[in-house]
C-alpha cells in the first residue's frame, strides 16, 4: 500500500491508521485553530482539516512527489456552540459540567488530499453523545486524570470517560476522532485498496 502522511499529532487517529496498516508518517501542521464566527458552526472542522492538509503540503519541498495527505479536525458542538479543547482544569471542569447529564453532537471531519489527481475529498461525521448524569465528584475524579488535555469536549470516549457515557448515535470512530467508514469509503472512491 502506498504511505499516507497524517496531518495530525492525534495518537488515537495513528492508532486506526496502524490497525487499517495503512503505512503513514506524521508530519504536525502548524496552523491557526481561531474560529471566526462567519463560518457555519458544521463547516468548522472540514475547514480545518483542510487547512492542516494545505499546511503540510506547503511544508513540504517544492517538486517532492506526494501521494495521499489525511486530515481530520473533531470539534463538539453543544446547545448551538462549538466546545473545543479545554485550556486548563478549571475549564475541562466547566465543559464536563455543562455536558453531564445532556447530548452533544461530536463532529470530526476529514480531508483527504489525492497527490495524483491533485484533489482533496472530504467527508463530515456526525455522533451524539449523551453524557449520564454527573455528580461534582465525579467531574473533578475525571479531570485529574488529565485526560482532558487536547481533547475536544475535555475528555476522550475511548478512555475513562466512557464510564459516563450512556448513550453514543453514530460512529464511534467519528467520535474518537476518525470516522473509519468514511475514510474507508473515500479510499474506495478514490481507487486506494485496503484488501492487499
Amino acid at each position: 500500500m502506498e504511505p499516507f502522511i497524517l496531518a495530525s499529532s492525534s495518537p488515537r487517529r495513528q492508532e486506526i491508521l496502524k490497525m487499517l496498516k495503512i503505512p503513514f508518517r506524521v508530519i504536525i501542521p502548524n496552523i491557526d485553530e481561531t474560529l471566526t464566527s462567519a463560518i457555519e458552526k458544521e463547516q468548522i472542522p472540514e475547514l480545518l482539516a483542510q487547512e492542516k492538509v494545505s499546511a503540510v503540503i506547503r511544508s513540504l519541498p517544492v517538486g517532492q512527489e506526494i501521494q495521499w495527505i489525511l486530515g481530520a479536525d473533531t470539534v463538539i458542538l453543544f446547545n448551538d456552540k462549538i466546545i473545543g479543547k479545554p485550556e486548563n482544569h478549571d475549564q475541562a471542569v466547566e465543559y464536563l459540567s455543562a455536558l453531564q447529564g445532556n447530548t452533544h453532537t461530536v463532529l470530526t471531519a476529514i480531508v483527504l488530499y489525492n497527490g495524483r489527481e491533485k484533489k482533496t475529498i472530504s467527508r463530515l461525521c456526525k455522533t451524539n453523545v449523551t453524557f449520564a448524569p454527573m455528580t461534582n465528584e465525579e467531574i473533578e475524579w475525571y479531570v485529574e486524570t488529565g485526560e482532558w488535555h487536547g481533547a475536544a469536549g475535555g475528555y476522550r470516549i475511548q478512555s475513562l470517560a466512557s464510564c459516563f457515557i450512556s448513550k453514543i448515535e453514530g460512529s464511534y470512530s467519528g467520535a474518537v476522532g476518525l470516522p473509519i467508514f468514511e475514510l474507508y469509503d473515500i479510499l474506495k472512491q478514490e481507487g486506494y485498496s485496503l484488501l492487499e
